[in-house]
């Protein structure tokens, strides 16, 4: 073994099951490179603070799911019509990761093969629009996902976006919420055939009656991308897109907590059959079926009732989260949260604070965040005037308010520091650092 494998090896914590245990041990002995990397890694997740709004710790179940070996079979097609032989145990796998997503979400159809939401979402077009077919979603800086047209994605570059956007009155007690109003305007003056909701950094309720409203008027089919609320909206805490909504996308990990893929569900019939032919062959070969399997054990976690309890404690760890931001003279859009996120407008707390800068010092101390762009932000992407948080992960782990409260004091005391200059950063990070190393040695991970 590699001096440097042994000295990553034992700087890691304890393996959280003895599963990751023997798996690192294998890959020590096997191939030292890759083990070193997988195990700081491991040691960076259990000593750090997960706030990025995207992210969640998977239990060993799904995890280990992923490690298994279905990785070793093609299963082009659909359970009962592969392309392969030798397939009769991934039908039985995908048969009830499609059963377990139909009783989460109480619809008819599940697609649960796309490889990710971008996936999930670009099957989506392929099997409802044509090259050229104008949709409508919101306003991308204000919150809306790459894949919901931005310039440079496949979703602007072979079919027409049409935004609407947010209130923007400052005045009206919808500031910085949906512009429903607007969303039938823009529905009544381009038609468009496909009308999206659901976002990646919008912490408010999305009122799906409406949209559908908004759709029917203009006869557009509505899709809803619920990646970041799935979890929620399994659980009863958030409204559900069904009966409204005539497609759903998602992503698998995020509120739902399980591995990195996506899906696709319907009510429709019809809409099912083009969807299915969409993801394969349209837009994908073999599935990933080690990955189905940790779906399908994601999903029936998800269904007992701990996970109810878990989704509730998720909304209310963000809403503590964002009331102790807010304490400390952090601005919070549209003035708080009704999910698992939040936009933390930054220039509330000082003018010159980027989320570039915020993002970087938090790290440092062990604060995982990552930097977003707020509504009509005048900086650019890469340097933004807001954090998105999120609190997922950190609920996963165990905490509750009183730590919201803590890692609320700690993100104010590392930017003051920041600001404060480089002396003043160097004297609090590290301390900082050690203080969150310390609580998180309270709350372990759990794979």
């Amino acid at each position: 073994m590699s001096t440097a494998s042994q000295t990553s090896r034992e700087a890691a914590p304890p393996a959280h099951d003895p599963i990751s245990k023997s798996v690192l041990d294998l890959l020590a002995e096997h191939d030292p490179e890759v083990a070193d990397c997988i195990t700081a890694e491991a040691e960076r997740q259990a000593s750090t603070i997960e706030l990025i709004a995207s992210e969640n710790h998977v239990s060993p179940a799904v995890m280990h799911a992923m490690g298994t070996c279905l990785t070793n079979k093609y299963a082009e097609g659909y359970p009962g019509a592969r392309y392969y032989g030798g397939c009769e145990h991934h039908d039985r796998v995908e048969r009830l990761a499609q059963e377990r997503a139909k009783q989460l979400f109480n619809c008819r159809f599940a697609n649960v093969q796309p490889h990710s939401g971008a996936q999930a979402n670009a099957s989506a077009f392929l099997a409802l629009l044509s090259p050229g077919d104008t949709f409508a979603s919101l306003v991308l800086s204000d919150g809306g996902h790459l894949s919901h047209g931005l310039k440079v994605n496949m979703s602007g570059k072979w079919f027409k976006p049409v935004h609407y956007p947010l209130v923007k009155d400052r005045s009206s007690p919808d500031f910085e919420r949906i512009d429903y109003d607007a969303v039938r305007a823009v529905c009544r003056e381009h038609k468009p055939k496909l009308l999206m909701c659901g976002y990646s950094a919008y912490p408010r309720i999305i009122d799906f009656a409406k949209f559908r409203e908004a759709a029917d008027e203009v006869g557009a089919i509505l899709l809803a991308d619920i990646a970041h609320i799935a979890g929620l909206v399994a659980a009863g805490e958030h409204p559900s897109p069904f009966p409204h909504a005539h497609v759903v996308t998602t992503t698998t990990h995020k509120t739902l907590r399980g591995p990195r893929g996506g899906m696709i569900l319907t009510d429709d019939e019809e809409m099912a059959k083009k969807i299915d032919r969409a993801v394969f062959p349209g837009m994908q070969g073999g599935p990933l079926m080690h990955i189905i399997a940790a779906k399908a054990v994601a999903f029936g976690e998800a269904l007992r009732p701990e996970f109810k309890t878990y989704a509730k404690q998720i909304i209310a760890n963000a809403r503590a989260l964002a009331a102790a931001l807010a304490e400390r003279g952090y601005r919070i859009t549209s003035g708080g949260t009704d999910n698992h996120l939040m936009l933390v407008d930054l220039r509330g707390r000082d003018e010159s604070l980027t989320g570039a800068d915020a993002e970087q010092w938090l790290e440092s101390a062990g604060l995982v965040t990552n930097k977003n762009g707020v509504p009509d932000d005048p900086r650019p992407p890469r340097v933004t005037s807001g954090l998105r948080l999120g609190t997922a992960a950190t609920t996963t782990r165990g905490f509750g308010a009183s730590e919201m409260e803590q890692i609320a004091a700690w993100i104010d005391e590392v930017l003051t520091a920041g600001l404060a200059g480089e002396q003043q950063r160097e004297q609090t990070i590290p301390q900082v650092r050690q203080q969150v190393r310390d609580l998180c040695a309270r709350f372990e991970l759990p794979a």
